[in-house]
Formats: structure tokens, C-alpha cells, sequence
């Protein structure tokens, strides 16, 4: 296809968009830029991002002339597919990409890709920094903040990259192919934008679609979902399993990661040297290696980087401790599977804070993963009301509500014994309050960091 002729529309102006309208304009490819908030200033937008100047920059309603000019339209991934204004376009002919696959299109090298509904972050940047140990030229792009269209024209063809994908991404690619592919798990999240469990299984699922005959798929056993799925892939399948031990694969026993060839096993790591905690990441460990090793990296140069990785910023992370209560940062814990995940890796009695955006989730599951760890459940935000309510149907009646973050924590601090522990891990989305859950975790160790001994 020559770029050259074709007319681009760039949907959305926050990191994404800026990033792929910034590709475009780099390739001298005529480009403009749309964003559906009619009052946003077009001076302070330029002035942040002067890469962008000279671009037009259309606001409010789209002119149904800029839609029939429209080749190619590239979506932020916070961008709907049933947007009015998206559906208009598809009926006009318009081709529609995501960032991902616009990046694709242009970049070189191979690839390694990650989804599922959680541990994609944290499996993503291990797996990355696996890789620098073991390539010259790596990147990590993705949903794990930095865009694929940023780093995408200065790859080669030795270029490695490690992407993190998320559903939304995966609902707007055409030809994007990695070579090898990890889906973690897939559990109930973002129904409000998928509507259907179904929708949002097949929009995971088709991070494989384009993988040739001979590439490399990393499975979660466990997952019935992704077992069924796996059974008909036309690819290789890796296997990986916190529960059972696999003749082929990779699975944990006795609390050791074990590697296992035809019913050979070989010991990859104990979970005792390792800087994470609980299973969920120990899964994690699991798809990183496997993903690696099936890219032919020596089991070696792996375990070096096991033993030294630690958690990323925002998912189980230590923060302080302060009068002997240890403080955790689970802010990632944007739905209730993952914030079981980390319930499950406290190892002391703990004082919860939850709470936020109402992605129309239910918490029932959640809440039975207290399992007498829980101490007291402190609540924010705008699910606040709907989870009590949950809570008490359950048996669940040490509930505490507070107005703001600051006063969940200290109402945890006021109530926590020496031994305990406050945990930071909502159960949900951070808008409303927060501009990401980044933002909500680093507030969150702000007023940690506060507290007086």
C-alpha cells in the first residue's frame, strides 16, 4: 500500500494519538487530527507537543466532508469502536487501525506479545529486561505506557520488541504478527466497553490471529478458556501451570519453577529467590520464561534476570512500613480478579482499601477472597455504596467509608496493629478520582510516605 496517497485521520489526543499523528508526520504522510472534546485548547495542546505543530487539529463534531476525505482513521485505544462518529466512517468505507497496527506497519524487527485480563505488566517488564539480557536492541512498548508508534521508525531489522496488548488494542488490528504470543488469563473486565464476556475472549484470542505456521503461543493451563483454545491453535503451544505438574511446559511444585521436556524436568527457580510475592507472579515468571526460552534464550541468561527483577511500580509493590505496619501499592488492580491475586499474596492480617470506578463489575468473588485476612475494608469512590452492600449480603460487615484516599489510609493507619498490613488494591478503575491508576498509586505513597512514625 503506498502511504504516500492515502489520507490519515488520527482519533484521540492523548498519549497515543500524539504518538501515532507524530509516526505519520515523521514519514511525510498526510495526516490530520480529531478529537470529539470541542472546548480543548488547541494552543496549550500544541504547546505541549510541539513535534505536532502544523498539523490541523479538528474539535467537536467531525464535518462530514473531513469523513469522506478520511482514508485510513487511526484509534487511540480509548476510543470505542461503536462511537457514533466510528460507525459513520466504517458505513463511508473508511479503513480503521489502532495504534498498534499502525506501528506494526512501519516498524521492523521481530516481536513478542503479551495480553490477558492481568500480569501483563508485570510479565511484560521482565520479559523485556530478559531480553536486553540477551539482544542488543530491545523495546518495550505497549499498554505499559509507551506507545509502539514512539520507538517504532527507529527499529531495525535486529530490533526485539516486547509488547504489552490490551483488548482494546487487539479490537483494531489487520496484519500485526509477533512471533511469539502469551495470553496469561482471561477473566471478566471491561464488559462496559465489550458488552459480552464473548466479545471480550475473542477480542484476547486474536493476538494469534496473524502468527505464522511455527510461532510460539504461552498458555495458561488453568484457564479453561484458554485450555479449549489452545487444543485448536494451529501454532506451538507452551503450557504453564501453577497447579498440576505438565509433562510439557512449565509448571510450579513445592515451590519451585520447573522446566519439563517429553516428562524431563529441569529446576528453572526456587520461588524463595525470587523479589515477588505470590502465585499470581510466579505464573508471571512462568510465561516470561517460557516466552524466552522459546525464542531461544538460554535458560541461563533467564535465571539471571529472575533472581534480580523486582515488582513493578503499582502492582504488590512494597511502600513503607511505618509503626510496624507494611504499606503495599496495588493500584494496578483495576478489577476484581487481580485484586484477588493480591489478597492472596498477603501473608498477614490486612486492612483493604477498595473502591473507585464502576466498570459494572460484581464483587461477590472478590469479597470471599478475604478469607479471614481482611481485617476491615476500607471504601472510596463511586462503587463504595454498591460493594458494602455486597459485603454485608456476604458476611462481610467490618466496612468503613471515607470521602478520599488520604482518609482511607488514615483511618487503616489509626486502625492497624504492629504486624498488619494496608493494602492499596481497589477492585476497580481509578477515574473519577484519579487520572489513572498511576496517579491513584503514586497519591497513595505520597500520604505513605507522610505518615508520622
Amino acid at each position: 500500500m503506498d502511504f504516500k496517497e492515502k489520507r490519515f485521520l488520527v482519533m484521540g489526543t492523548g498519549k497515543s494519538g500524539v504518538a501515532a499523528a507524530a509516526l505519520l508526520k515523521e514519514k511525510n504522510i498526510c495526516v490530520k487530527l480529531y478529537d470529539g472534546n470541542e472546548s480543548l485548547d488547541k494552543n496549550a495542546f500544541f504547546a505541549a507537543n510541539p513535534a505536532l505543530c502544523g498539523l490541523e487539529l479538528i474539535c467537536g463534531e467531525l464535518p462530514a466532508e473531513e469523513i469522506r476525505r478520511t482514508d485510513i482513521l487511526v484509534l487511540s485505544p480509548g476510543v470505542p469502536l461503536d462511537l457514533p462518529v466510528v460507525c459513520r466512517m466504517k458505513e463511508e468505507g473508511v479503513l480503521i487501525w489502532g495504534e498498534i497496527e499502525l506501528a506494526y506497519v512501519f516498524a521492523k524487527g521481530k516481536i513478542l506479545a503479551v495480553t490477558g485480563t492481568n500480569g501483563k505488566t508485570t510479565t511484560v517488564s521482565l520479559l523485556g529486561e530478559i531480553m536486553k539480557n540477551a539482544a542488543a536492541d530491545v523495546q518495550v512498548v505497549g499498554n505499559i505506557g509507551i506507545p509502539y508508534t514512539s520507538v517504532a521508525a527507529k527499529t531495525t531489522d535486529e530490533t526485539v520488541t516486547v509488547a504489552e496488548i490490551s483488548s482494546f488494542q487487539l479490537e483494531t488490528i489487520h496484519t500485526f504478527a509477533p512471533e511469539v504470543t502469551a495470553i496469561l488469563n482471561i477473566t471478566p473486565d471491561h464488559l462496559n466497553r465489550h458488552h459480552t464476556m464473548e466479545h471480550y475472549i475473542a477480542a484476547k484470542e486474536r493476538i494469534t490471529e496473524n502468527q505464522k505456521n511455527g510461532g510460539l503461543c504461552v498458555l495458561n493451563y488453568e484457564d479453561e478458556e484458554l485450555r479449549r483454545f489452545g487444543e485448536g491453535l494451529r501454532l506451538k503451544v507452551a503450557w504453564f501451570s501453577s497447579k498440576r505438574t505438565l509433562k510439557d511446559g512449565f509448571f510450579l511444585r513445592d515451590q519451585v519453577v520447573y522446566m519439563a521436556k517429553d516428562g524431563e524436568e529441569t529446576a528453572v527457580v526456587r520461588t524463595e529467590e525470587l523479589n515477588l510475592l505470590g502465585t499470581h507472579n510466579y505464573e508471571n515468571v512462568m510465561a516470561a520464561t517460557a516466552m524466552a526460552h522459546g525464542f531461544g534464550v538460554p535458560l541461563t541468561k533467564i535465571r539471571e534476570v529472575l533472581l534480580r527483577f523486582r515488582a513493578v511500580e503499582h502492582r504488590i509493590e512494597f511502600v513503607a512500613k511505618k509503626r510496624g505496619v507494611r504499606f503495599y501499592n496495588d493500584s494496578k488492580a483495576t478489577n476484581t480478579d487481580a485484586a484477588i491475586q493480591g489478597i492472596r499474596a498477603m501473608d498477614r492480617p490486612s486492612f483493604l482499601i477498595g473502591g473507585g470506578y464502576d466498570k459494572d463489575a460484581s464483587y461477590g468473588a472478590w469479597i470471599d477472597a478475604f478469607d479471614g485476612k481482611v481485617k476491615e475494608l476500607v471504601l472510596i469512590g463511586q462503587t463504595r455504596e454498591k460493594i458494602a452492600a455486597e459485603a454485608q449480603k456476604r458476611g462481610f460487615l467490618a466496612v468503613t467509608m471515607a470521602d478520599s484516599l488520604e482518609e482511607a489510609v488514615l483511618v487503616c493507619y489509626e486502625h492497624a496493629a504492629e504486624g498488619d498490613a494496608v493494602l492499596l488494591s481497589p477492585a476497580c478503575a481509578s477515574w473519577g478520582m484519579f487520572q489513572d491508576y498511576e496517579e491513584r498509586g503514586r497519591r497513595f505513597k505520597e500520604i505513605v510516605y507522610r505518615l508520622k512514625e
